[in-house]
């Protein structure tokens, strides 16, 4: 792994001279570049991190069985998800406040995508409008993330606007009743600087006065949330819905119960109930739960070409990133993020090719070593 070289110009917005070679490179540009308190927020864990550093090492503990002598002269990276071509089975994640990485945001992280030909779930807190972000990137293949609020009457008219917008997907993300406890933004008394705000809620909360939790005013999700809900929200829109939080075969079957269309395997990067299990390793169960009847994806902790080969050898049809994105934007904006998107394209490709595999198709679990998990 290289290290950025020191002989940049830190005055200007970017090193042109640095080899950014993995993505770790992006992460130490970007924890030097950063503001602390910006750094604090995006690295947060729940309560002591265990879960967020276990996403990371659970793919460490796992080791594949290569195929040799498969002629892999020719590969093919390209799947789908619902239905839609993707160019390889890497997505954004749904992570708030891009703005604060840099100066245009979600629009150059839709720019970014839309270029790289994959799916972008665009996060209900994002520093740019869905419209701005539809305006920036009119061809990206986009879904929506979206959570419940008390006041019904909110969630109900951001799923009208993104429908109207021609997002995908609805994203319903579930493990979020309550925000977890990240101890460092209580520490820094993480706030959005007075020049952005939550936009797809300008207008929408103009009454309150009193405390806000990251942008939005304080105890506006709503707690109540239940398997219920999937029908409301199924009563509102044509969207498929996908729901983001899952992580035992029980919920997983529920969510097939229930009419969903796609599940994705995630803890929020650590960012709720500490103590939770690394979603690589809660794939496997609800995979074999799901058994092929709805699409299941899985994000948390992919660093490199080979975790998004072992996500996928284990039934994930698609993985998406978080943190490594704002990493993408901190360094070079639209640019930085493409980079490391093709960086994980070129690496996933290549180990592929060196796992015997030619396509995503002949990706499956006899790759994976189980004695050794």
């Amino acid at each position: 792994m290289s290290t950025p070289s020191l002989n940049c110009n830190r005055h200007v917005g970017h090193c042109t001279e640095i080899s950014m070679v993995c993505l770790t490179d992006f992460e130490l540009y970007a924890k030097e570049h950063l503001p602390k308190a910006t750094w604090d927020y995006y690295a947060a864990g729940a309560d002591e991190c265990c879960t967020r550093d276990d996403n990371l090492l659970a793919y460490k503990r796992i080791r594949l069985r290569p195929r040799m002598l498969r002629d892999v002269s020719i590969s093919d990276t390209r799947t789908t998800v619902q239905g839609t071509e993707i160019s390889f089975p890497v997505g954004i994640a749904p992570t708030a406040f891009h703005c604060l990485a840099w100066p245009d945001g979600e629009m150059s992280t839709a720019r970014a995508t839309e270029a790289m030909n994959t799916c972008y779930i665009t996060s209900t807190y994002s520093t740019c409008s869905v419209e701005e972000i539809v305006t920036a990137a009119p061809t990206g293949y986009r879904w929506f993330q979206l959570y419940v609020y008390r006041n019904r009457k909110v969630s109900e008219q951001i799923v009208h606007r993104v429908e109207a917008l021609g997002y995908k997907a609805l994203v319903l993300t579930v493990d979020v009743p309550y925000t977890g406890k990240r101890r460092n933004d209580i520490r820094n008394q993480f706030r959005l600087p007075p020049h952005l705000k939550v936009k797809n809620f300008d207008g929408v909360f103009e009454e309150n006065n009193g405390p806000e939790e990251y942008g939005v005013p304080a105890n506006t999700l709503d707690p109540s949330i239940s398997w219920k809900d999937v029908y409301w929200l199924q009563s509102l829109t044509r969207l498929p819905i996908i729901i983001k939080g899952i992580l035992t075969k029980e919920d997983a079957e529920l969510a097939v119960e229930h009419g969903v269309q796609g599940i994705i395997v995630s803890n929020h990067g650590g960012r709720q109930l500490d103590g939770g299990p690394a979603t690589i390793d809660a794939l496997s169960e609800i995979v074999d739960t799901v058994q092929g009847r709805i699409e299941v994806y899985l994000d948390g902790g992919i660093r490199t070409g080979s975790d998004v080969l072992k996500a996928l050898a284990l039934g994930a049809k698609c993985v998406f990133i978080g943190r490594p994105v704002v990493w993408g934007l901190a360094y070079k904006g639209e640019d930085g993020v493409r980079e490391i998107l093709q960086i994980l394209n070129d690496e996933f490709r290549l180990s592929m090719a060196l796992a015997g595999c030619r396509n995503v198709s002949e990706i499956n679990r006899n790759l994976i070593q189980f004695s050794r998990l």
